[in-house]
C-alpha cells in the first residue's frame, strides 16, 4: 500500500473527456496506484525504466520537465539522481498525491522538485524553457490530438535537447486482443477506449509508424527505441514465485531492444533529440 493512499478520495469524480478530447484522472489516483503500480505489470514497467533510462539518455544533472507526471514516480527517479525537476500534471488529485509522496520520501533532495498544475498544451506558455531534457511517459495516448502534442513537446525542447517519450503501443493492443479471443475487435481495429467510467484503456493508442512520421515532421531524430512489457502481457500464466518474476525481468531486459520483439511491447520507449541550431 502506498503510504499516502489514505489521502485520496476513493470516489471517482471525472469520467468524461475534457473539451479538448483529453482524459484527465481526477478521482483515479488510488486506482492508478493500486492497479498500475502495486501490481506486477506496474512493477515490471518501473523496473524496465530503471534499467533503460540510463542507457537511452545522456544524463548530466540537467533541468528536467516531467510532462503529465502522474503519481510522481518518474519525477522522483530523476530528483534522486541530482536533477532539478519541474513536474507538470493537469489532475489536481494526481498532483497532490505526488506532492504528499515526495514529501514523505526522505531520499529526495530538498528543493529538487517544483510543481505545475497544467496540461501539456499550456506548457509552451507556462513552462516554455527551452528544456534540455523532457520526460513524457504514457501521456500521448490519453490525448485527443497526440500528433499536436508531440509538436508542442518539440517546441519546448532546447536545441540539442532530449525527449524521453513513452507511448501505449497500438500494435501490441491489437495483438493482445487477438490473443484474448477478441478477434472481431482486433479485425475492425476498434482498439481505443472511450475515456469513461473507471476503465483505463487509452483513448489514443499510438503506433511506431506514427511516432516516426510525427517526429520527422517536427525535425526530431529517433535515437533509440525499446519495448516495455514485451512478453508479460501475453503470458498464459503470470509468474507465481519471486524466481519466476526475476526470470521474466531478465527475459524482458534481454530482448527489449531486439527486432522484432520490441515492436510488441505494451509500451514503446523512445529517445528523441532536437538537432543543434546550425551556425
Amino acid at each position: 500500500m502506498h503510504p499516502n493512499d489514505k489521502l485520496i478520495n476513493a470516489e471517482f469524480k471525472n469520467y468524461q473527456l475534457t473539451q479538448a478530447g483529453d482524459r484527465y484522472f481526477d478521482g483515479l489516483a488510488e486506482k492508478f496506484s493500486r492497479s498500475l503500480y502495486q501490481a506486477p505489470r506496474g512493477e515490471l514497467r518501473l523496473a524496465m525504466l530503471d534499467y533503460l533510462l540510463p542507457q537511452m539518455l545522456t544524463l548530466s544533472h540537467q533541468k528536467v520537465l516531467d510532462v503529465g507526471g502522474g503519481l510522481g514516480q518518474q519525477a522522483a527517479w530523476f530528483a534522486e539522481r541530482g536533477h532539478d525537476v519541474a513536474m507538470a500534471e493537469p489532475s489536481a488529485d494526481m498532483l497532490n498525491y505526488a506532492k504528499a509522496w515526495h514529501q514523505d520520501a526522505k531520499a529526495l533532495p530538498e528543493g529538487a522538485l517544483t510543481y505545475l498544475q497544467a496540461p501539456l498544451q499550456e506548457l509552451t506558455d507556462q513552462a516554455p524553457g527551452p528544456w534540455p531534457l523532457i520526460i513524457c511517459h504514457a501521456v500521448l495516448e490519453w490525448l485527443g490530438e497526440p500528433e499536436a502534442a508531440l509538436a508542442a513537446l518539440s517546441q519546448l525542447m532546447a536545441p540539442g535537447g532530449q525527449l524521453s517519450l513513452m507511448v501505449f503501443n497500438r500494435d501490441a493492443l491489437r495483438f493482445s486482443n487477438a490473443v484474448k479471443g477478441n478477434l472481431e475487435k482486433a479485425l475492425s481495429d476498434r482498439l481505443a477506449g472511450k475515456g469513461k467510467r473507471q476503465r483505463l484503456t487509452p483513448i489514443s493508442p499510438v503506433s511506431h509508424a506514427e511516432i516516426e512520421q510525427w517526429s520527422a515532421a517536427n525535425g526530431l531524430r529517433i535515437e533509440a527505441v525499446a519495448g516495455i512489457r514485451v512478453f508479460q502481457d501475453y503470458l498464459r500464466q503470470p509468474p507465481a514465485t519471486l524466481g519466476e518474476r526475476e526470470t521474466l525481468l531478465a527475459l524482458e531486459k534481454q530482448y527489449c531492444f531486439h527486432d522484432p520483439h520490441w515492436r510488441l511491447g505494451r509500451y514503446l520507449l523512445y529517445t528523441l533529440t532536437k538537432p543543434e541550431i546550425a551556425e
